[in-house]
């Protein structure tokens, strides 16, 4: 019962993860991230390579669901709580790596926005991780 738990939330926070993107940073930041971001690395919007992003949200959710069902944690509050605590080191690791090697954010306050948007994007998706593994039965 423990994998069913896995694959469900994988792939429920998968979804949530790619429908959350495309809210926070396809909508909501479109134009702080056209002003703020370097764009010289970002494809146009046709050459997409959609099967690419949706198993990396895929990839998201199973780490996400994995952690939780290695650490117990189930229901919406432990969910975000430790859905936002993995958001603010993953992004922080990976915004000081990217602001170190590349030229992607204009400036040190962009990087710090950005850590504070995936730290919620990812508490907010682990709310739902972590409330729909709580509902499957042991």
């Amino acid at each position: 019962m423990k994998m069913n738990k896995i694959l469900l939330g994988g792939i429920t926070g998968g979804v949530a993860l790619f429908l959350l993107g495309w809210v926070i940073y396809g909508i909501l930041l479109m134009n702080f991230a056209m002003t703020n971001y370097n764009q010289c690395m970002n494809r146009p919007m046709q050459e997409m390579v959609w099967w690419s992003l949706i198993l990396s949200n895929l990839a998201l959710g199973f780490l996400i669901s994995t952690i939780f069902s290695w650490s117990g944690t189930t229901g919406l509050l432990a969910g975000a709580k430790t859905g936002g605590t993995i958001g603010l080191l993953l992004s922080l690791s990976m915004d000081l790596s990217f602001y170190s090697m590349t030229t992607m954010y204009k400036d040190l306050s962009v990087m710090v926005v950005d850590i504070i948007v995936c730290t919620v994007y990812l508490a907010i998706a682990g709310a739902i991780v972590g409330w729909v593994m709580g509902m499957v039965k042991k």
